[in-house]
């Protein structure tokens, strides 16, 4: 069967491929520190931010963390909140527009534009030095896809029990946290991890991989030994 169209030559940059433009910057103001719920013009939610004590002007990391299917804002932020004090996370959880995230349901557009809006705000108000994605079930292979897209801006991903990577273009070599329960009934490990991690390998990613014995759930020390990883500690 003959394709459609000639192969671009070029991959396009666009949110249509999963490109972001935010970039961290000098804040221009000075914003809230603690829980803040962001909401559209309409009132819903568009986001949770959580930002450490204290605002001394030294940088975050900044961790955006994408919920899974059907789910909400708090249950990204939650991913990694008790651990955000002690490795000072600015923790960033966008909701999807639909009930899982546009990749899953037509394509990358309208939450990679959702969430370059995002990170442009919260760089405006906080100093950043380092971004991190990450996610969970869904949003795992979400954050996987859009942060292999955007290795010039990410330089680690967290993948809690992720099935699948689909990156239409990459950027750089972000280095990449898996977790997977090996009794996980929603996304069984060996049709997913243990596809999706020997194949990062392959590609050069530098992959850290920990399976546990649980379903599909984030253990309190699997989120504990991600926040570790991702700061070094």
């Amino acid at each position: 069967m003959a394709e459609p169209a000639t192969p671009h030559r070029v991959p396009e940059e666009s949110p249509r491929h999963g490109r972001l433009t935010a970039r961290p910057g000098p804040p221009s103001v000075r914003a809230a520190t603690g829980l803040v719920p962001l909401t559209d013009a309409a009132g819903d939610p568009l986001a949770m931010v959580y930002a450490p004590e204290p605002a001394d002007g030294r940088p975050y990391r900044l961790v955006l963390l994408l919920h899974g299917a059907g789910g909400s804002t708090r249950q990204g932020l939650d991913l990694l909140l008790p651990v955000a004090d002690t490795h000072r996370l600015l923790l960033v959880a966008p909701q999807a527009a639909a009930s899982s995230w546009d990749l899953i349901v037509e394509g990358f557009g309208v939450d990679v534009r959702r969430i370059d809006t995002l990170l442009t705000s919260v760089f405006a108000g906080h100093p950043v030095d380092r971004v991190a994605f990450g996610g969970f079930s869904d949003g795992a292979s979400y954050a996987l896809s859009l942060g292999l897209t955007n290795g010039d801006l990410v330089d680690a991903v967290v993948a809690f029990s992720p099935g699948f990577a689909a990156p239409l273009v990459t950027h750089g070599r972000p280095r990449v946290y898996v977790s997977h329960g090996v009794a996980d009934p929603v996304l069984p490990v060996e049709a997913c991890s243990r596809r999706l991690v020997p194949r990062l390998r392959s590609l050069g990613y530098d992959v850290t991989y920990h399976e546990f014995p649980d379903g599909h759930e984030v253990p309190a020390d699997i989120r504990a030994e991600a926040g570790s990883w991702l700061t070094g500690a």
